[in-house]
C-alpha cells in the first residue's frame, strides 16, 4: 500500500514538473507555447506600405494635384487614424499646402470629376487643424457643383469639355460624392450634400447597371462617343476598376445618408445586385477580379489588385453595416487573401503591389487587357490601404 502511494506521488510530480511535450493530447495554454512554435505575427501592411511609399516621394515629388494620389493619401490617412503616427499626418498637410494658400485660394478650376477627389484632404485637414484656410479651398468643389453639367435626369457628366460631355463614367461618383458628404459632416451642410450625393449614386447605378449586377464603364447621353451603343449610349464593356469606384462611393454615400432618406432603398438595390454580381465573377482559383470582369476565361485576360482590393473592401463593409447578407464576408475573405498574394517585400525593405491597371480611359475588350500592369500604381496602393485597414483584424 505504502508503495502504491510511493509511485502515484512519484507520478503526479512528475506531471506537475513536466514541459507541454510530455503532457497528455490536450494543447497547452497559448502562453506556454514555446517561442518557436507560435505563428508569427501578421505583418502591418498598411504601415509598410505607407513608410515604403513615403521613402520614395517626398511630400513636394509625390506628384501634382490628382485623385490617384489623393486617394493613396487617403489611404495613408486612414493609417495615421489607427496608429496616431504623426508624420502619416504631416505629410498629407506638407503635400495640400502646395496648393492651397494661407488666405485658402486654390488653383484649380474644378472642371472635372477627377479632380475633385482630392478635396477629401481639404476636409480631413480641416477636421484635424481646425484652419479656415482648407474649409474655404473645400468651399470653391462645393460652389463649382451649382453651375456644373448635368445629363437631363441630373448626373454630373464626367468632365466640363467636349471629349466628355454629356458622358457619365462609374469612376466619378467616387471622385465627388464621399467628398460631398463629408464635406457636409464637417460643415454643417448635409441637407444638400447627402441628398445630392444619393441622387448621383441612383442616376449612375440606373444608368449603367445591367442584369448580372454589374456597371458599363460609362454612359453617352448623346450617344456620339465612338464607344457609345447608338441605343442604349453604354460602354461595351464591365472596366474592373469604374465598377471599383462605385462599389467603395456607394457603400460611403449609404454610410452617410440618414435611415430615412428616400433614395435609400434604390441605392441598397443597386449594392446588392452589384454584390452578387461581384460573387459570380470573383476568380475561384484566385479571389481576385479580371480586368474585364465577366470575360475571366479570355488567355489575355488578368487579375487586377485596385479593383479587387475595392471590391473586397466593399462587400466586408457592406456585411458589417448590415447592407449585404453575412455571406457575402467570406467572398470578401478571399478577395483579402487573393489581394495579399499580389504585395511582396524587396530586396531594399519596401514594398512592391503587382498587377495594378494604369489609368484607363473608356475602350474595348482589347484595349482593357492590354493596358500596363503597373508595379506601386497609386490606384492599387489608395486601393490596398483603405480595404486592409478595413479588414486587417480579419
Amino acid at each position: 500500500m505504502r508503495r502504491r502511494r510511493l509511485r502515484a506521488a512519484l507520478t503526479a510530480l512528475a506531471l506537475a514538473t513536466a514541459g507541454p511535450a510530455a503532457l497528455p493530447a490536450a494543447a497547452p495554454p497559448a502562453a506556454a507555447t514555446p517561442a518557436a512554435h507560435r505563428p508569427a505575427a501578421a505583418p502591418d501592411w498598411s504601415t509598410a506600405v505607407v513608410d515604403s511609399t513615403m521613402a520614395r516621394y517626398t511630400p513636394a515629388g509625390i506628384g501634382g494635384w490628382s485623385y490617384p494620389v489623393g486617394l493613396y493619401l487617403y489611404g495613408q490617412y486612414l493609417t495615421y487614424r489607427r496608429t496616431h503616427d504623426a508624420r502619416y499626418l504631416t505629410y498629407i498637410k506638407s503635400y495640400v499646402d502646395r496648393f492651397v494658400k494661407s488666405d485658402g485660394s486654390i488653383g484649380q478650376s474644378f472642371n472635372n470629376l477627377d479632380s475633385m477627389q482630392a478635396g477629401r484632404l481639404l476636409v480631413i485637414l480641416h477636421h484635424e487643424t481646425g484652419q479656415d484656410r482648407y474649409r474655404k479651398a473645400a468651399k470653391k468643389i462645393r460652389d463649382r457643383l451649382k453651375t456644373y453639367p448635368r445629363t437631363g435626369d441630373g448626373g454630373f457628366w464626367h468632365a466640363d469639355n467636349s471629349s466628355r460631355a454629356h458622358q457619365l463614367w462609374a469612376d466619378g461618383v467616387y471622385m465627388v460624392n464621399p467628398f460631398l458628404v463629408e464635406y457636409g459632416r464637417e460643415f454643417g451642410d448635409s441637407t444638400y450634400t447627402n441628398d445630392e450625393a444619393a441622387e448621383q449614386l441612383a442616376v449612375y447605378g440606373g444608368r449603367l447597371q445591367t442584369a448580372n449586377g454589374l456597371l458599363r464603364h460609362a454612359y453617352d447621353e448623346s450617344r456620339t462617343a465612338s464607344w457609345a451603343d447608338p441605343r442604349t449610349g453604354l460602354a461595351p464593356e464591365h472596366w474592373c476598376r469604374a465598377v471599383g469606384w462605385y462599389s467603395m462611393a456607394i457603400v460611403n454615400v449609404l454610410d452617410a445618408i440618414p435611415a430615412n432618406q428616400p433614395r435609400r432603398p434604390a441605392l441598397l438595390g443597386i449594392l446588392r445586385r452589384l454584390a452578387a454580381g461581384l460573387e459570380k465573377y470573383q476568380d475561384p482559383a484566385s479571389g481576385r477580379w479580371f480586368q474585364v470582369m465577366d470575360k475571366g476565361s479570355r488567355s489575355d485576360n488578368w487579375t487586377e489588385t485596385s479593383c479587387s482590393s475595392m471590391f473586397t473592401y466593399a462587400l466586408s463593409r457592406g456585411v458589417q453595416q448590415g447592407y449585404l447578407d453575412p455571406h457575402y464576408a467570406a467572398v470578401a475573405r478571399r478577395g483579402y487573401q487573393g489581394v495579399l498574394a499580389k504585395i511582396s517585400v524587396g530586396a531594399d525593405g519596401r514594398t512592391n503591389l503587382a498587377d495594378i491597371s494604369v489609368g484607363t480611359n473608356v475602350g474595348d475588350y482589347a484595349y482593357y487587357a492590354a493596358r500596363t500592369r503597373a508595379t506601386d500604381d497609386f490606384h492599387g496602393l489608395g486601393a490596398f490601404l483603405i480595404m486592409n485597414e478595413q479588414l486587417r483584424g480579419d
